[in-house]
């Protein structure tokens, strides 16, 4: 039975309003939408703008926000076309490997879709992860990074702390992040700008 939160709930602390305020990016809906994508892992999916289904440590967040599995980490698939094979997604909350092995999440109920659909670049937009625990096990960052082959990972635009547990977990060996990749300014680019942007980033780290 799926727990509802009722808007008022939001009103009882500061950090609840503040957790129920951050959605995901939407002026790109004219462009795309992951719920009327046939190919999209939510396809079909329906959102209630009067009450809250989901919920990070008891506090409610916007309805905007799709669940992938895990109880920590949620996701906006904001854009993806198919003919240049890159898709951008944006997340929300603790990533958390240790406790709840998100990346497993993330990689089959998420990118292993992608992938069978040609995709093999990713952006992921990290400005609204507040957290991140490692495992010891690698495994799934290893497979996602062969499963790309020609294409690439990026992580953009990360907190500081949040990039050192990354590179403290050797993530960054499958995920480029940092240097440009994290002073990029998004918001007001069409997606096929941002992908320029960023696929350039990723050519002169690569052929250095």
């Amino acid at each position: 039975m799926v727990k509802l939160y009722k808007l008022q709930q939001c009103q009882t602390s500061k950090q609840n309003l503040k957790m129920h305020t951050i959605e995901p990016h939407y002026t790109w809906q004219h462009l795309y939408i992951a719920s009327e994508d046939k190919l999209s892992p939510f396809y079909d999916n329906e959102y209630n703008e009067f009450e809250f289904t989901h919920a990070i440590y008891n506090y409610v967040i916007h309805p905007q926000w799709d669940e992938m599995g895990s109880s920590t980490l949620y996701v906006k698939i904001l854009y993806v076309n198919y003919e240049l094979g890159f898709c951008i997604i944006e997340l929300f909350g603790e990533w958390n490997d240790c406790l709840h092995n998100d990346i497993m999440y993330l990689k089959r109920n998420i990118i292993e879709i992608l992938c069978q659909n040609g995709i093999n670049k990713y952006i992921l937009i990290g400005e609204n992860v507040l957290n991140f625990h490692s495992s010891s096990d690698n495994d799934y960052y290893q497979e996602w990074f062969e499963d790309v082959e020609e294409g690439w990972i990026a992580g953009i635009n990360f907190r500081s702390h949040v990039l050192e547990e990354f590179e403290n977990a050797n993530i960054d060996y499958y995920i480029a992040f940092g240097g440009n990749l994290n002073n990029i300014i998004w918001r007001s680019s069409l997606p096929i700008h941002f992908f320029e942007k960023v696929n350039s980033f990723i050519t002169k780290r690569l052929t250095v």
